[in-house]
């Protein structure tokens, strides 16, 4: 029984998880930092989670794995997210978006990964509050160590700023990978633009077939979220200060060079398909043009030694003692004149 089915017939904010386990367990790690200050730590428990919601400090709560909704849950109650954010949160097949509630702000984009030869789409969701952003991920593993990395070691100011940057980091960077991905969907399009020059294997149309799938979960993973950061720079949120503005503007713009490099991506691999398509019929053109040719030279002696192929009683050149060696000498000035004739005609 598929994890929707489930769904059917409950009230909203009912929680069902409807993807699939990618692990075992689930676990939290809190880190907690101010411009002197900063801790890192694994939660075991819920309830030793160190928030407070009148402290100074900024508070992120990641958490990698969603199908226990209980813990969802829980969460839920300690940083009072809304029942319906909750149940956004588990339905893995939510469209990237922007939700503006008085004391919070859910953000759901996809976070993309190449694994081997494909690519692997995983939702993240954020929840920014005053004083904390919360991230539930489907699985450990992500593209955040370098943020980590830079609240540890107070670089840039992430340690100086306030939550709102922080949940721009990692928007930020989520939009960047885009760029490292597209950049490896490009390269291998250029290694098969350029064996399509020399060969015009079958496999070569199903690796540009997979790449143009690639390409389809890119555009669609990165459309929306050119409307989620315009809604975010618009805001008037107080959860985002005016100075965070120039940041998502900024981002905005990344995002559209992201969107117009999928595009341009996707208009060469469709060139790819016409191009190969197009040598497919151009070679067998060319080989349906050589047994023309070579048709067309035996047509006229395969009528010769037809007509003496006939089993008449009375032909002359039968009895003819040069008759054999006339015949192949007729029969090999036709060929070198027709050769001739198809060569200035440019045929061959």
């Amino acid at each position: 029984m598929s994890s929707y089915s489930k769904k059917r017939g409950l009230p909203p904010g009912s929680l069902v998880f409807t993807g699939t386990k990618k692990t075992s367990e689930i676990s939290i790690e809190e880190i907690e930092y101010n411009q002197t200050n900063y801790s890192r730590k694994e939660i075991k428990n819920i309830k030793n989670i160190n928030y407070s919601a009148g402290s100074d400090n900024i508070y992120w709560i990641n958490i990698n794995g969603l199908h226990e909704t209980n813990i969802i849950e829980s969460i839920g109650n300690i940083f009072s997210i809304n029942a319906l954010t909750l149940e956004d949160i588990l339905n893995l097949q939510q469209r990237p978006k922007t939700e503006i509630f008085g004391d919070y702000i859910y953000i759901t984009l996809k976070m993309l990964t190449y694994n081997g030869d494909s690519i692997d789409n995983e939702q993240i969701s954020i929840v920014l509050g005053k004083n904390y952003v919360i991230t539930f991920q489907e699985k450990p593993g992500d593209i955040f160590d370098p943020l980590r990395l830079r609240i540890q070691s107070q670089s840039g100011k992430i340690r100086s700023s306030g939550s709102d940057y922080l949940a721009y980091a990692l928007i930020d960077i989520v939009v960047d990978n885009y760029f490292v991905l597209l950049e490896k969907l490009n390269s291998e399009i250029e290694v098969f633009e350029e064996n399509l020059i020399y060969s015009f294997e079958k496999e070569t149309l199903t690796q540009i077939y997979r790449l143009k799938r690639e390409n389809l979960v890119m555009r669609n993973s990165i459309w929306p979220v050119r409307e989620l950061i315009s809604q975010l720079e618009r805001s008037e949120s107080d959860l985002l200060n005016d100075r965070i503005q120039i940041y998502f503007r900024d981002l905005y713009d990344h995002t559209i060079q992201v969107i117009d490099t999928a595009e341009v991506s996707r208009e060469i691999l469709s060139g790819l398909i016409d191009l190969y398509l197009s040598g497919i019929s151009n070679k067998t053109n060319e080989v349906m043009k050589v047994l023309t040719i070579i048709s067309t030279i035996f047509i006229p002696l395969t009528f010769i030694v037809g007509l003496y192929g006939m089993n008449f009683k009375f032909m002359p050149e039968l009895s003819w003692k040069w008759g054999y060696i006339a015949v192949w000498a007729i029969m090999l000035l036709i060929t070198f004149f027709m050769i001739i004739y198809i060569k200035r005609k440019k045929w061959l």
